[in-house]
């Protein structure tokens, strides 16, 4: 008797995607390499040097809420593939721009603040889109594989060969991620459409209030937002003190230091491409509240880390928990939020997990020069562990009524 496939394939329009993340996400590493390597051939100001960093992330804080209300009210494929040739359009700029010799400081800031604005409309367009194209049993599975890609694209690929095509021309990095951004444009646009609502669309600012409200009355959502913004912030205050950890405590190389940030990255693919076998075996919101445990666990292990070898295994366990619980939560929003909401209600969590960073990454700063480089992490891991006990009960809660629904 022929065996049934446990894991059925996942839909062809959804490998369309995945492949446009792909190519994506290697542009992107290509991108985030070249990026510091140019900004230091024009200023060793460390102050110029974060305004590059900080015009970046400004976008996710401002933006975020109305590109939610945007994602929906039209209709997200074209925003996808639109998203993308506009980034095209930027970097193919900038790749002349640095060709002719013409680029400064202020230039790289503009062009990261217009990269991230297009980036914030994608990344709500594309959450919103996957329960489009993929059914709500593989979500788990599908949200894995796009973590994992998109890791090993901005991590593993992406960076050694954006510093290799650095070193042969300063133009010719901008101008490969120009063509990424073509390509995944190119691909995205042969995706199912789904119509946009046709009914009288309100404000602006009333549609935002409208996800805002939704959220704030789904305990369990409510809960996890709550949380992931507590561990982005103590993500970012250990984060920002882990290249002075490694190569001022620890003593550890430049080379070394790359060595350790692929552990990291090796523990986000593995975490990526198991998480639907963990949830199937113990449970989602099991599986939630264990990653966050661990997460917790790690991050005071790892201000106590003796050597490298025990920081990098440390890092990739970290990463692991961290693409679980991360695909965990995506998932669960996917399923729970109505699609005519879905837009607006992750672009609240966008705004709450990347808007706080750099208010995390000045904690960090403050209190490693208060208590030392080892404290940052350890300090981030109480803090977790304090929100997650908070949250436990509710967490608690959800895991017994799923267990009298099933």
């Amino acid at each position: 008797m022929k065996r049934r496939d446990p894991q059925p394939k996942l839909p062809a329009a959804y490998w369309r995607l995945w492949w446009a993340s792909a190519v994506d996400n290697v542009g992107d590493g290509i991108f985030s390499a070249a990026v510091p390597l140019l900004t230091v051939t024009l200023t060793r100001d460390p102050l110029l040097v974060s305004v590059v960093s900080a015009a970046t992330y400004l976008p996710w804080l401002l933006l975020s809420l109305p590109a939610g209300a945007l994602v929906d009210r039209r209709e997200r494929v074209g925003l996808l593939w639109r998203s993308q040739a506009l980034q095209a359009a930027i970097v193919a700029v900038v790749a002349v721009l640095v060709g002719v010799g013409r680029i400064d400081i202020v230039g790289l800031a503009v062009t990261g603040f217009g990269l991230s604005a297009c980036e914030v409309v994608f990344a709500n367009a594309s959450l919103a889109v996957v329960p489009d194209l993929v059914p709500e049993a593989q979500l788990h599975r599908a949200n894995g594989s796009q973590y994992a890609v998109a890791t090993a694209g901005q991590l593993f690929v992406g960076p050694p060969v954006g510093s290799l095509l650095f070193a042969a021309a300063a133009a010719l990095p901008f101008g490969v991620d120009a063509a990424s951004f073509v390509v995944s444009a190119a691909v995205l646009a042969t995706l199912p459409r789904r119509p946009s609502l046709r009914r009288a669309q309100p404000p602006i600012r009333v549609a935002v209030a409208e996800g805002v409200r939704w959220l704030g009355r789904h305990r369990l959502l409510r809960t996890l937002a709550g949380l992931l913004a507590v561990n982005t912030f103590c993500y970012q205050l250990g984060n920002v003190t882990v290249v002075l950890l490694a190569t001022q405590t620890l003593h550890v190389s430049e080379r070394g230091y790359g060595v350790l940030l692929a552990g990291a990255a090796v523990g986000s693919v593995l975490g990526g491409m198991a998480n639907a076998r963990i949830v199937a075996k113990i449970g989602a919101l099991q599986a939630l509240s264990t990653a966050l445990l661990a997460n917790a666990v790690l991050f005071v292990l790892i201000g106590t880390s003796p050597n490298a070898v025990v920081l990098g295994l440390l890092l990739g366990a970290n990463g692991f928990a961290t693409t679980l619980w991360s695909v965990v939560t995506v998932s669960l929003r996917q399923q729970a939020v109505p699609t005519e909401l879905r837009g607006r209600v992750h672009s609240v969590y966008r705004m709450l997990g990347w808007g706080l960073m750099p208010l995390g990454s000045l904690a960090g700063g403050l209190v490693a020069d208060a208590f030392g480089i080892r404290a940052a992490y350890p300090v981030a891991g109480v803090l977790r562990g304090i929100a997650l006990a908070v949250a436990l009960p509710v967490l608690l809660s959800a895991m017994r009524a799923g267990k009298r629904a099933a």
